[in-house]
């Protein structure tokens, strides 16, 4: 089930998946771990141009609301506005062996580029209420195994992947994803958004514009329970990705239109989340070199790009993308236990359909 089945009305118009795999060449990837009483984690891979061009640049930019949280690699991205490699989403105790597990996909997929230098990017999110964070359960063949398992077309959502553990407005969260297309004079571009939501108190959310938090707060053990943390605790990652060709500031600006998504949900953030957002653009395929050390005669880079004044239904793109991203998210995750026999309850879907009506 996803946020159009309960027959709520978001604006724009989304791709063939309403998914981040609506932008050609994208694709997405999961490992999800659920074992024993208190494993419940998993890994992320999002692939900007797929595996056959996975270090072909992106121009790209990046963004954080709170830095509460950690995405590796952005120094270089803010750097040189460019992103290439997998980019990967998993649990705050995990980014290590992720990492390290994106070294050696592209040690064996293409020997040459990791012989250069490998700076990749990986998020996360914190999923202690109900996984065994602190044990070693996640390690690089698992990293390895999401990329190996990226593909176009539709996205699972909820309890997958890095999601698997995470919590939404108290409820069941996780992965969520969602597009939306722009028309641009003849042409015709998309923007699609993923998520790994990890968000929010009980008492905020808002869906499609009606305040339905407080009218479902009866069956909160997050927040009522022994949770150890603030309402609202836990953090959210956002990619976002299209193939209109934008400048890296321009990627910049997508990303800063993500909390405006987030917000429409009902957040007002939160201290306690890491609120970290990445957006790239595969718009201008081949004219950034992928080797580190160009041969030859000095040459020069040509970028073309939406101008800054028509900037607009892009921005308006993102911030739709990930409302329903979040939406999608909470939709598709059912009731969780784990760790110590926490219980992460799925949202009411029946209840939120007759609040909103």
């Amino acid at each position: 089930m996803r946020a159009r089945d309960l027959g709520l009305r978001l604006p724009g118009d989304p791709g063939p998946h309403n998914a981040i795999t609506d932008v050609p060449g994208v694709e997405v990837g999961y490992t999800t771990l659920i074992e024993g009483d208190a494993v419940r984690t998993g890994v992320t891979a999002i692939l900007p141009r797929g595996r056959a061009d996975f270090d072909v640049p992106c121009t790209a930019g990046w963004f954080s609301l709170n830095g509460n949280g950690e995405m590796t690699g952005t120094a270089l991205l803010s750097e040189t506005g460019s992103l290439r490699l997998p980019v990967l989403i998993t649990n705050t105790h995990a980014v290590g062996p992720c990492h390290r597990g994106v070294i050696e996909w592209v040690g064996r997929e293409k020997p040459l580029v990791a012989d250069q230098w490998l700076l990749p990017v990986v998020a996360e999110t914190w999923d202690g209420y109900l996984n065994d964070i602190n044990g070693p359960h996640l390690q690089p063949a698992h990293a390895v195994a999401a990329i190996d398992n990226a593909r176009p077309g539709p996205v699972a959502e909820g309890s997958v992947g890095g999601g698997t553990g995470m919590n939404c407005y108290a409820f069941k969260g996780g992965s969520g994803t969602s597009s939306r297309v722009v028309p641009y004079g003849a042409d015709t571009y998309t923007v699609g958004a993923f998520v790994q939501a990890n968000f929010g108190s009980r008492k905020e959310l808002v869906v499609a514009g009606v305040p339905v938090g407080e009218r479902l707060a009866d069956d909160n053990p997050i927040e009522d329970g022994d949770w150890a943390f603030p309402p609202g605790a836990g953090s959210v990652i956002a990619v976002v990705a299209t193939d209109a060709p934008l400048l890296p500031g321009q990627c910049t600006a997508l990303a800063r239109r993500v909390p405006l998504g987030l917000a429409r949900t009902g957040t007002t953030g939160s201290h306690f989340s890491g609120d970290i957002f990445l957006a790239f653009s595969t718009g201008n395929a081949g004219t950034q070199t992928p080797s580190a050390f160009p041969h030859g005669e000095p040459d020069y880079d040509h970028l073309r790009h939406v101008p800054w004044n028509r900037m607009d239904d892009f921005f308006a793109a993102v911030v739709h993308a990930v409302e329903e991203a979040v939406l999608n998210a909470l939709v598709a995750a059912t009731t969780m236990v784990g760790r110590n026999g926490r219980r992460s309850p799925g949202l009411p879907v029946d209840r939120l359909r007759e609040l909103i009506r």
